[in-house]
């Protein structure tokens, strides 16, 4: 129907037309107080959001058309932008009873995922971010030929850019395709605009909406020609100037904006290399900001002890982007200390900062000229909390250059407070939105009207004693204004000078020339004082936008307050240690490590040491369930957090700094991408392989166990040799092919360590409790049992695990000790743990380090090697030049070694039990 251009009504015309430059988004029209869709648009908005369609039939034809209250709007527009749709809002850009015939509307936004800034549609405390990737030349046959291929790391040059344009933070870098997907799994865009010529894989690779644009809105000319609007296009490569022009173009489009978004304040450029990277793979695989099952508790969930938004967010950047300077590092430790040490100032910084609101964004709304007399009043408060902050934090050195930053704007406060009434109305074409005092001319004309009402007001008492009509009243309907009402009962005392106005069933009203030039006075003055209001009240918002630039600033500094009070709370509430990251630390040391989300919610948590030179490849063998992956994980979880600038849960560390965590744990697959959980392990080691370096940290979980065991274990074995010699990261593997722990025999480097349990009963306790050394096996079938495996089978199973044994045959993982070397099991009697042989005969782990079994058993069984290595120790040692303290702790170190010579078991002090820490 609509083709016939002709025969359309003048409002479905105007429809059509905008819809037409409008073609890849929904447009929702205003009309009256609802967003109308019009034929197939309606279609897709009515399903969407479960609307009713309705049939409109008229001189054209018929047509579909669903409508969206405007009163509850963003409701429903989520739900389009969940859905990935594009929304255009063509509202009425003139007041209907000033227009003559069709009011005039035109769209004054594009919706999108990546580009909202509707409060109600943006998640509090996390930035919503619009990426772009594009070619030096946007896009010429040339470049197109050079970027084809499957995005392998050789490949050409991208610029990404990402913009937040609610808050007006942009930024840009460049790389190769692998670097591009690194830094979007980073971003993490809501939105992702892909240039000509990029290779497919780098776009459709990215979770989340993409949007095709025009492709001579990535020529170098017209995006250098944006880009100069906000930022000297000469200090940017080829690649950035296009893909921050071209991401700056769309942002303009989608803000409805002719000219630059004024409060996107400079567009900083980056390197990557000057953080420590997380991937895509470690920001999933340690849990950062997203729990593996879709719920429960985040690392940030863990540490958010924020008071405003603006910290929520910096804080989300500091764990994205932990530190990789020294000195920047400590800087960060300092001022956390700072807090941490000071009840006082820590709680007095939170509270004032309870009433912060979210200073970007409501700097972003001024500058769009959309923010009302409320946001206003919220600017307000927000600088009215800055002096406390700012006298909590005197004195505290290493909390005077943010100190020096929180800028009060006592100016820009004071003169929100002059002109903006307290409690104003939403709207700010209703009146009462300009307070008293600010400008004589509104003065004068509310006396005017205030004056009007009380000479009114007195008017039915005046009137009912000179004309002796008792029931007399005085009213006013916005239709007939000013009225005198009287009964008809009492209509003969009605004097000569009134008028009649309007008649109803039981009464007449009237009006008198006194009446009349006062209600002409008082509708005048409303009218020219909500005009002038309106007036005073944009000139304001115009004057507060230019003060963006230190609005912007002082957001900054109560971000880093906020952040760095949060990291403290946490550090006080949680018991976490300062961190020792000096220039001489070239090991990971962590006494009494814990896991900083897992020991939230487990019931009782095991901590654990861990002592790994620079270059270690430790291989981490036990059970399963044993806590390898948690311990694993704990510990690059400590590397991010002193790099962030957090405090650590431990009782003492010496950590280095790394350039990047890599991490391979857990089994997905990627069904979509016609990948298996077996080739998306290889791809994540392919990764770390090629990019790891010796200041890496690298933990991988079960490397090949997604195929043979042949060719997993023979993978698995090259892998850490590869780590070991060309390499040099510090490695922890966790493996349940125990062969490979004698690669600790031949490698200097690599060192075995394993998870202890114990068995009582063929029931196995999970000691959770790393210690030196090789495990003896996985208790599979244990596991299986525990987890609700039909008895049959869990009896099959042990039957022939038994003849497996007895036969010395198997895959290698579970395989007898081999004395000669010839096997790939264990090294004969080198892991430190009993067999299950040894611990039936000899008795029970009870789990705290004593032995529970028959009365009648024989005594534990002690282990000669141990006890030869406890004798030696005890003659070598150097009494003379031992001083007291050291003496103790040696002796105590003598003493766990008896007890674990002994009964098989050890205590949970590390073998550097004199290591000590700062602690808030």
């Amino acid at each position: 129907m609509l083709d016939r251009r002709e025969e359309l009504t003048p409002m479905l015309a105007q429809y059509v037309e905008v819809a037409e430059r409008y073609d890849d988004a929904v447009v929702l029209f205003r009309v009256g107080d609802f967003y109308k869709a019009f034929c197939e648009a309606a279609d897709e908005v009515a399903r969407v959001c479960e609307l009713t369609r309705i049939e409109r039939e008229d001189s054209t034809g018929t047509y579909t058309a669903c409508g969206i209250p405007v009163d509850n709007a963003p409701k429903y527009l989520k739900r389009l932008l969940d859905a990935e749709y594009r929304v255009a809002v063509a509202d009425q850009v003139e007041d209907p009873e000033e227009a003559s015939g069709l009011v005039e509307r035109a769209v004054t936004q594009v919706l999108t995922p990546g580009t909202v800034v509707e409060e109600e549609l943006l998640a509090e405390g996390s930035n919503t971010y619009v990426a772009c990737v594009a070619t030096a030349d946007g896009g010429s046959d040339d470049s197109a030929a050079e970027a084809g291929g499957d995005g392998a790391r050789d490949g050409p040059t991208y610029g990404v850019a990402h913009v937040d344009v609610s808050t007006g933070e942009c930024a840009v870098t460049a790389g190769d395709a692998a670097a591009v997907d690194e830094e979007l799994a980073r971003i993490d865009p809501a939105e992702l605009l892909g240039g000509p010529g990029v290779d497919p894989g780098v776009v459709d690779g990215a979770d989340c909406m993409v949007t095709e644009r025009d492709a001579g809105k990535f020529a170098p000319d017209a995006a250098g020609a944006v880009l100069d609007r906000y930022a000297d296009p000469d200090r940017f490569d080829a690649a950035e100037r296009v893909a921050a022009g071209a991401l700056l173009s769309y942002a303009e489009y989608t803000q409805g904006d002719d000219g630059p978004l004024e409060y996107v304040r400079r567009v900083r450029r980056y390197d990557p290399r000057r953080s420590l990277r997380l991937d895509a793979t470690a920001l999933r695989g340690l849990e950062l900001f997203e729990n593996h099952v879709g719920s429960g508790r985040t690392l940030f969930d863990t540490l958010d002890e924020t008071r405003s938004a603006l910290g929520r967010r910096r804080l989300r950047a500091w764990l994205r982007r932990p530190l990789v300077d020294r000195e920047a590092i400590e800087a960060r430790h300092d001022a956390v200390a700072a807090f941490a040490e000071r009840t006082l100032v820590r709680e007095d910084v939170r509270e004032a900062l309870s009433a912060a609101y979210d200073l970007e964004r409501l700097a972003g709304r001024v500058s769009r000229g959309r923010a009302n007399a409320r946001d206003l009043r919220s600017l307000h408060d927000t600088l009215a909390a800055v002096p406390a902050v700012r006298e909590a934090l005197a004195g505290v050195d290493a909390l005077a250059d943010v100190r020096a930053d929180l800028d009060p704007l006592d100016d820009l406060r004071e003169l929100i407070d002059a002109a903006v009434a307290e409690d104003p109305p939403q709207e700010i074409t209703d009146g009462g939105v300009i307070r008293a005092g600010y400008d004589d001319e509104l003065d004068e004309i509310r006396t005017t009207a205030r004056e009007g009402r009380e000479w009114i007001a007195e008017l039915e008492e005046r009137e009912r004693e000179r004309t002796g009509i008792d029931t007399l009243e005085v009213g006013y309907t916005q239709v007939h204004g000013y009225y005198i009402e009287v009964t008809n009962g009492q209509l003969d005392k009605v004097p000569d000078d009134y008028t009649r106005r309007q008649t109803l069933k039981n009464s007449e009203r009237f009006y008198t020339p006194e009446l009349k030039r006062r209600e002409d006075e008082i509708l005048g003055a409303d009218e020219r004082a909500d005009a002038l209001e309106y007036e005073l009240f944009v000139d304001l918002r115009e004057g507060v936008a230019v003060e963006s630039d230190r609005i912007g600033a002082l957001a900054d500094a109560v971000a880093r307050v906020d952040a760095l009070a949060a990291l403290a709370t946490a550090a006080v509430e949680r018991d976490y240690v300062r961190p020792e990251v000096g220039a001489d630390v070239d090991e990971i040391r962590l006494k009494r490590s814990r896991h900083p989300v897992v020991e939230e919610t487990a019931a009782e948590f095991v901590p654990n040491d861990a002592a790994l030179p620079r270059g270690t490849v430790a291989l981490i063998t036990g059970p399963n369930m044993s806590g390898k992956s948690t311990y694993m994980r704990q510990v690059a979880l400590a590397v991010v957090l002193a790099q962030a600038g957090s405090f650590v849960p431990a009782d003492a560390a010496r950590l280095p700094v790394v350039d990047r965590v890599f991490t391979r744990v857990g089994a997905s697959d990627d069904i979509a991408g016609g990948e298996s959980t077996f080739m998306r392990e290889m791809r994540e080691l392919t990764d770390v392989l090629h990019d790891a370096t010796a200041d890496s940290l690298v933990v991988l979980d079960e490397v090949g166990r997604g195929t043979s065991t042949t060719d997993g274990r023979a993978i698995a074995r090259a892998a850490v040799e590869f780590l070991h010699d060309e390499t040099g990261a510090t490695t922890l593997f966790a493996t349940h092919y125990h062969g490979l722990t004698d690669l600790a025999d031949e490698y200097d480097r690599v060192v075995n360590r394993h998870f202890a349990a114990a068995e009582r009963d063929g029931e196995v306790t999970f000691l959770h409790r790393v210690r030196e050394g090789a495990a003896s096996s996985s208790y599979g079938v244990e596991v299986a049992e525990l987890a609700g495996v039909p008895d049959p089978v869990v009896a099959r199973a042990h039957d022939l695990v038994a003849a497996d044994r007895e036969g010395g045959g198997g895959d290698g993982a579970e395989s007898p000790p081999d004395p000669a070397g010839t096997d790939d099991g264990e090294a004969a009697g080198g892991d430190g743990q009993r067999t299950l042989a040894e611990v039936a005969t000899n008795g029970h782990d009870r789990g705290d380090g004593e032995r529970d079994g028959d009365k009648d058993a024989g005594p534990p069984a002690v282990r000669d090697d141990a006890v030869a290595d406890l004798l030696a120790d005890l003659r070598d040692l150097p009494l003379a030049e031992t001083t007291p303290l050291e003496a103790l702790n040696r002796l105590h170190d003598l003493q766990r070694r008896a007890a674990e010579a002994g009964d098989g078991d050890r205590d949970d002090t590390d073998d550097d039990a004199t290591l000590d820490g700062g602690r808030p």
